[in-house]
């Protein structure tokens, strides 16, 4: 189901707290949602459907991919980028790095572990500020 995006940055500047199996049909909405959004937005957060859950959906080409409970287990290669957001009105500067290494759950609750460069790892750490409670 798409819903709708929020903007209120008291709500989205809260702690998410851990996804469970419970959660997987909040990770399907948003995957609906961000892919509804494609044409302006590469990443989502569930806070961005007004659930504070640890969940994220990221653009992969033409795929939006959950993923539950991530976290960034290494980074290097710091740089600043100016980011927007669907959530939020404009364009901020921020520090991101260039490469993360990173574990999450899948749909299925299966743990990942991967390295990710360039885009993709920016969208993460984007993604993942919103989980945090961070507001660039």
């Amino acid at each position: 189901m798409i819903r709708p995006i929020v903007h209120d940055p008291l709500f989205l500047a809260q702690p998410s707290e851990p996804a469970s199996r419970e959660d997987l049909p909040v990770a399907r909405d948003l995957v609906d949602t961000l892919t509804a959004n494609m044409d302006r937005c590469v990443g989502m957060a569930a806070n961005m459907i007004g659930v504070s859950k640890r969940i994220i959906v990221i653009a992969r080409g033409p795929m939006a991919v959950a993923m539950l409970n991530p976290k960034i287990l290494s980074k290097s290669g710091e740089y600043e980028a100016e980011e927007g957001c669907l959530s939020l009105e404009g364009v901020r500067k921020t520090k991101r790095y260039k490469t993360i290494r990173l574990s999450w759950q899948d749909m299925r609750m299966k743990e990942h572990t991967e390295t990710l460069e360039g885009f993709q790892a920016q969208i993460v750490q984007h993604e993942l500020d919103h989980c945090d409670g961070i507001l660039i």
